[in-house]
């Protein structure tokens, strides 16, 4: 059976549809321009009838007889004027088109001079990059139209490029990160240093939109987070980063904030996380921030390779097993690490075999977190700790294994200060997919998260300041909550109060005379499941 055709009147519908729009446009704006005055005297007469009704509620009750009578009787004397109705029809209609112009300030249509002036310098910069000499209409060219190659732009207060779209010609090699940098560098020179900018390629529309961060907010002190269990806060980022805000605690109010969310368990894709800074950017804070949120729902087990006391005040506290300290007691920790890590696999198999949910204690999130472990793998190999064996090489169980035994590891080391490069084994960083560089290390960041990021250094770097990368993701700016060591002299007391209200309570000891001592921590036991116990040594390396 053939199909019948459209009608004409559909086929030719849109046509027609358009056409009436633009008449109807026209005809709007041709009645707007003819009846202008009508709708300016409307507007004053509505000005000067408010004005006269706020005088009136403003005249007290007393003395609005008074006005009442003044104004009846300059009525009365305009009506018996000759030509005086006349006169105060005239009056008040031009009283009335005054008050009703349009008072707002006359916005410029267009940049002034000095914004002229730095386009223009801006766009004789991009020609040797942005051009080649076979080029028959060249979109950039010494002495061409700037507005052709920028679409959109706007300035701050003090006169500087705030937000750029920036149009190329095809035929540049925007998928080379090298002609990438060189055109970052360049604008980000030209634009005005001491602020961070990211750059936004867009390869199929041929166009780079350049835009001003703001600083990232510092403060942000520890708090008890919004989030599900399993799910750790690392820090802050820029609303554009992530689809997702957690209320925060400032002051006496609250504020939303876009936060780099870390999901751990048996179902993460990114189960352990690798930390790096240079030394003071902040690793020990992101550790005690990541501590106080897993104590939460789970144990904690911290190794501190420097053995300078950065995590006292964890120690004899409810769900952390053990604070250890110096090479003998990493060992010790990692060897349990490894072996509870074993454990756990072989009854959560037993488990599922007969038929039966894992055990409770297989189930909760153990995490172990590591502080400084190069210096405890230098002391090692020095002969300085016990046997020549790395400490590093027994996390190997965990960090490979311990997504299916809910095992999380979490390694912060600092970069080497002689040559510049991570201290951190190359058998540690396939395992950690989820890594954050904090810092003044914008050379190393690529090195590190797999990626460059897409926005420039910032000038100053305060402590917890860097960037985050979880998996194959974004690179993402990142600014870690203000957790200090509580009982460092330096703590200020609101940053001291918030930490010590996230602690847990003191454990019990093992003897049932009260809790441990937390200045002072004394060896602490690690707990197991089974009947042995392994003793953790907490206090620091001697010598």
């Amino acid at each position: 059976m053939a199909r019948r055709p459209l009608a004409r009147v559909l086929r030719d519908g849109s046509a027609q549809i358009a056409r009436s729009r633009e008449l109807a446009r026209s005809a709007a704006d041709s009645a707007t321009d003819v009846l202008h005055p009508l709708i300016t005297i409307t507007r004053g007469l509505h000005r000067l009838a408010g004005a006269g009704r706020r005088r009136w509620t403003d005249t007290p009750a007393d003395r609005r007889g008074g006005l009442l009578f003044l104004a009846a009787s300059v009525v009365l004397v305009v009506a018996l004027l000759p030509y005086g109705p006349l006169l105060a029809v005239i009056t008040l209609m031009a009283a009335a088109a005054w008050y009703g112009r349009d008072r707002a300030p006359a916005t410029p249509a267009g940049p002034d001079e000095s914004q002229v002036q730095r386009l223009t310098s801006l766009y004789e910069a991009l020609v040797p990059y942005f051009s080649v000499a076979e080029d028959p209409s060249p979109l950039y060219a010494h002495g061409g139209d700037w507005e052709k190659a920028f679409d959109a732009f706007e300035f701050d207060g003090d006169g500087r490029i705030s937000r750029l779209l920036v149009r190329y010609p095809a035929y540049f090699t925007d998928g080379e990160p090298a002609a990438r940098a060189r055109i970052e560098h360049l604008l980000h020179a030209k634009s005005g240093r001491g602020r961070e900018y990211r750059f936004d390629w867009d390869e199929e529309g041929n166009e780079l939109t350049v835009a001003v961060l703001p600083p990232l907010p510092t403060d942000i002190t520890a708090q008890p987070f919004v989030t599900a269990p399993g799910e750790i806060v690392l820090g802050f980022t820029d609303p554009t980063g992530v689809r997702r805000t957690l209320p925060v605690r400032h002051g006496d109010g609250h504020r939303d904030e876009p936060p780099v969310v870390w999901r751990t368990g048996y179902r993460s894709t990114e189960p352990h996380l690798l930390v790096v800074g240079a030394p003071g950017s902040g690793t020990s804070t992101l550790l005690r921030s990541i501590a106080l949120q897993a104590l939460r729902h789970g144990d904690v087990l911290i190794v501190e390779g420097t053995g300078t006391g950065e995590f006292a005040c964890l120690a004899g506290r409810a769900g952390v097993l053990a604070v250890a300290c110096g090479p003998a007691g990493a060992l010790t920790a990692f060897q349990w690490a490894a072996d509870e890590t074993e454990r756990r696999l072989v009854a959560a198999n037993q488990a599922r075999q007969a038929g039966h949910p894992p055990p409770e204690d297989v189930t909760r999130p153990l995490y172990v977190l590591a502080d400084r472990p190069s210096a405890l793998g230098r002391l090692a190999a020095d002969g300085q700790g016990e046997g020549d064996r790395d400490p590093l090489s027994l996390l190997q169980v965990p960090l490979r294994h311990g997504r299916a035994a809910g095992v999380t590891v979490v390694v912060a080391d600092q970069y080497d200060s002689y040559d510049g490069t991570i201290t951190v084994p190359d058998s540690v960083l396939p395992c950690t997919r989820a890594r954050v560089v904090l810092g003044p290390v914008a050379d190393r960041l690529a090195g590190v998260l797999g990626a460059a990021p897409s926005t420039t250094p910032a000038p100053r770097m305060p402590p917890g300041r860097g960037h985050a990368r979880l998996g194959d993701g974004p690179v993402l700016r990142l600014q870690v909550p203000a957790t200090p060591d509580p009982y460092d002299d330096a703590t200020s007391d609101a940053h001291r109060q918030a930490v010590l209200a996230l602690l847990p309570p003191r454990a019990a000891a093992p003897g049932g005379e009260g809790a441990a001592d937390v200045e002072g921590p004394p060896t602490q036991e690690v707990r197991t499941a089974r009947a042995d116990r392994v003793p953790i040594e907490t206090a620091a390396a001697e010598g």
